[in-house]
């Protein structure tokens, strides 16, 4: 019987994960698409890199340069796995008019749009490898393999990414309410998340009325602890969450996520029963 109750969700989460597969890579020939995909977060780390070198004189082998670059590359899932389980409500209800169709189908809705956002996750982790290693081999990033912490990064990787969806859920619930100007609004979000999180400068510098966003911002322990996991005594030595261990930031991360699940799925509940209250499911803005 538990066996027969969860193939709904499984159903739902695959084929939606196939859907969503197809939706994002099927507008160019896979040889295009591949050079695309490595094009385009080497560009935005070099954007990056730019202003470093104007402003440090060219010091890539300084530590902070590590600390700065891999939580740029990391960022990456921030943009795609939040935006896109959110961007899948636009998408189905304003481009493809289908959003009516699902909810009259056997899908669990929720399921379906976390099942939309594995596609911009394989998309995702693609760029962050190619980012981290165009890194390691032209701009001197200080990883060593063998004093890689792999159990904290896989793990942390792994909760990092299931907290990301439950905040794409969430903001996916908030835009089934907006039917105007809300093509924009997930990224940002994710630029203002990353002012807060830390992914390029340590949340010191930020005026102390402003500090707290940051550390109650799930995403500051979550890179926290990625590149420590990556760069070991390196990460430490800056001065955020240097006074925590590896254990304390994961248990805040673990509680943090925890309370986002819960959050998203009240949240994500109450906003689609007040868009079926208003006639919102099918709205198209055309415009």
């Amino acid at each position: 019987m538990r066996a027969t109750s969860l193939k709904p969700f499984v159903r739902s989460f695959h084929l939606a994960a196939w859907l969503g597969w197809q939706i994002e890579s099927n507008w160019a020939d896979p040889f295009l698409f591949a050079i695309y995909s490595i094009i385009k977060p080497v560009s935005a780390a070099a954007i990056l890199v730019v202003m470093y070198s104007v402003i440090t004189h060219g010091n890539f082998a300084a530590p902070i340069f590590s600390y700065i670059y891999l939580g740029n590359a990391f960022y990456i899932f921030v943009g795609q796995v939040m935006t896109g389980i959110s961007w899948a409500v636009i998408d189905d209800r304003e481009h493809y008019k289908t959003m009516k169709y699902l909810y009259i189908a056997p899908v669990h809705f929720p399921t379906y749009l976390l099942g939309r956002g594995v596609a911009r996750f394989i998309i995702a982790a693609f760029s962050v490898l190619i980012t981290i290693l165009f890194g390691v081999l032209f701009l001197k990033v200080q990883i060593d393999l063998t004093e890689v912490n792999w159990l904290l990064f896989f793990v942390s990787l792994m909760i990092g990414v299931i907290m990301l969806a439950m905040m794409g859920l969430i903001l996916a619930g908030v835009l089934m309410l907006l039917v105007h100007h809300e093509f924009g609004i997930g990224d940002a979000i994710a630029g203002a998340l990353y002012l807060f999180s830390g992914a390029v400068f340590p949340l010191e510098v930020l005026p102390t009325s402003l500090r707290w966003i940051g550390f109650v911002n799930p995403i500051t322990y979550w890179l926290e602890l990625l590149r420590r996991s990556l760069v070991g005594q390196v990460a430490q030595a800056f001065p955020t969450l240097s006074t925590l261990s590896n254990m304390q930031i994961l248990i805040i991360l673990i509680t943090l996520s925890i309370t986002f699940t819960i959050i998203s799925g009240y949240c994500f509940r109450w906003c689609e029963n007040l868009a079926r209250e208003r006639g919102l499911i099918d709205v198209v803005t055309n415009y």
